[in-house]
């Protein structure tokens, strides 16, 4: 993480506990990143092998999530940051807890697709596609966000996730209308379902990162508060 958000210390220890925890931060979100990514290749190539794959990487981002956390316990025990460097701290350990129930989401999808690839809902499945894809370039513009601490692509991220709202209620209008016309179909597209309400939450843990980011930045709660709210009191 580069920016000037981020202040230096007399303490070089002090500095490098901070530029730890970032980059495992970081490198966390990169696995998330690509686990999400892999999840979605999973569907559009009926790849059994690589949502196998996802479910058994799984563990590195649980891994990293206790020990970020832990990390930053030590730092606050240790340090007893203030101001600045306690919000900075703060927003790390929530992002990370974010990450991981990402992580955890991307983990349904995965199973889903292994339970969907051999039966009739795998065409259903694929009408998740674009939905994945819209969340897939939110989480990347959100963790852009996060590495440079920029207040302003958050703002632009947190408002991409009202569009992503939109798309997952139309998906599941199509989904519902489907299933009026065919109740047989019901069982198949549960799955598909199952599988769009996770993409939908990652939207809203992303914003949720970008809510810290704010906090991190400017020192303002921002949580239930809508984009132009922020916009306004930021």
């Amino acid at each position: 993480m580069d920016n000037a958000n981020i202040g230096r210390h007399i303490s070089g220890q002090f500095n490098h506990d901070l530029e730890n925890v970032i980059n495992q931060a970081m490198h966390m979100g990169g696995l998330v990143e690509k686990q999400l990514s892999d999840a979605l290749k999973s569907i559009s190539q009926a790849d059994r092998e690589l949502a196998q794959q996802v479910l058994q990487n799984d563990y590195q981002i649980n891994k990293l999530d206790v020990s970020i956390d832990d990390e930053c316990t030590r730092i606050i025990a240790k340090r007893q940051p203030a101001a600045g460097d306690l919000r900075l701290i703060m927003a790390i350990v929530k992002t990370v807890a974010d990450l991981e129930r990402i992580g955890d989401e991307v983990e349904r999808i995965a199973q889903v697709t292994l339970e969907s690839l051999s039966g009739p809902q795998r065409d259903l499945l694929l009408s998740v596609d674009d939905l994945g894809h819209e969340v897939l370039a939110l989480l990347q513009s959100t963790l852009n966000a996060f590495t440079r601490m920029d207040v302003k692509a958050a703002l632009k991220a947190h408002k991409t996730d009202e569009k992503i709202d939109q798309s997952y209620e139309i998906l599941m209008r199509q989904l519902m209308t489907h299933m009026t016309e065919n109740p047989s179909s019901v069982p198949q597209l549960m799955t598909v379902i199952w599988a769009a309400r996770a993409l939908e939450r990652i939207g809203d843990r992303c914003q949720n990162i970008c809510e810290y980011i704010i906090y991190f930045v400017k020192g303002k709660v921002v949580r239930h508060t809508s984009a132009e709210d922020i916009k306004k009191l930021i």
